[in-house]
């Protein structure tokens, strides 16, 4: 997948006036960040929404960061382009360096969920056959992590097809599910256009350098009347705006941040037809969620995480909802 590229505009090498937001402050030159303009409608114009907390020179953990489970809260500057509202990440690491740390490293306390993702999963695809069933029984599940929506899938009468970048994750869905995903994006997947029923970006979109790209490469994927089927953190939800910087999806592995209004245009201007909008609840283990919410808590964090397990909950599943949402579409 390459990265999308783009002028700096009125964030060059020095400052420039704006007449709308005064001088603009220097992007940083560090050679491992790139600058970006708009993904939904190229505009270089921007405001800045959080300020960077990265620390110049520090050198970052890509295996670590860039992994399914990686929860770094939001170290880089988020910015809203001031002509349709997007809100994205500028600068951000180069996209080789991030596919570099998505394809190494392992990530066991990603897997040690697969039982509860799998009952997500199920009530997830009844969802997308309820707004929009598929016109046959191909899934291509993009950024497939472990493999446990196409084992769903799969019990289901669908022909599952997948591609996902960690070569850890692809040895785990062979060995726990016995599928066979390809080692790669959405842009090296080998399938031929107009072959696929079903294409679902499961926690993926805010994740990839190009949406736009993607989506209009899913399009091509998909046979006529096909469905596209997505989960992501919504930026527009009431829970973020309460939340603020100190939403758990504000993280580092996020470089895009949707609302229900930027997707949908992000959608009709890569030829699909937005059906549903709806929450997407998860079910996870109760000591895993506790564990990923410590960090937000505070003081708290420690005693949730003690108390879980003193009271042997750990393994309790429990259905919540942060902010994720679900949308279907039909290509046009």
């Amino acid at each position: 997948m390459s990265a999308s590229q783009g002028g700096s505009g009125g964030t060059g090498a020095s400052p420039q006036l704006d007449s709308e937001r005064g001088f603009i402050p220097r992007e940083r030159d560090d050679s491992q960040f790139e600058s970006v303009p708009c993904n939904l409608c190229g505009t270089d114009g921007f405001e800045v929404v959080i300020p960077s907390t990265r620390e110049r020179g520090r050198p970052v953990d890509l295996a670590t960061v860039f992994r399914s489970s990686g929860d770094e809260p939001l170290q880089d500057q988020m910015v809203r382009c001031v002509s349709c509202g997007l809100h994205y990440v500028r600068p951000r690491l180069r996209w080789d360096l991030i596919l570099e740390g998505y394809r190494g490293g392992t990530d066991e306390s990603f897997v040690s969920q697969v039982t509860m993702r799998e009952r997500t999963f199920r009530r997830g695809l009844e969802q997308i056959e309820a707004a929009a069933p598929p016109p046959g029984r191909r899934v291509l599940d993009v950024g497939a992590a472990g493999g446990s929506f196409l084992a769903v899938a799969r019990e289901r009468g669908y022909e599952p097809l997948g591609c996902e970048p960690s070569g850890w994750m692809c040895a785990f869905a062979r060995e726990h599910y016995g599928l066979e995903l390809h080692p790669g994006t959405i842009f090296d997947m080998p399938v031929p256009p107009g072959s696929v029923d079903l294409l679902t970006l499961w926690d993926v979109i805010e994740h990839t350098p190009d949406p736009k790209a993607v989506l209009e490469r899913a399009h091509r994927l998909l046979a006529p009347g096909g469905v596209l089927a997505m989960s992501y953190p919504d930026y527009g939800s009431l829970i973020a705006r309460a939340m603020g910087r100190r939403w758990v999806f504000c993280l580092t592995v996020h470089l895009y941040y949707f609302d229900p209004r930027t997707m949908g245009e992000m959608l009709r201007r890569t030829g699909f037809s937005p059906l549903r909008f709806r929450p997407h609840l998860q079910t996870l283990e109760l000591g895993y969620v506790a564990r990923r919410a410590a960090p937000y808590l505070g003081p708290l964090g420690g005693l949730a995480t003690g108390g879980v397990a003193l009271a042997r909950l750990e393994h309790v599943p429990l259905r919540y909802w942060v902010g994720q949402t679900l949308v279907v579409a039909r290509k046009q």
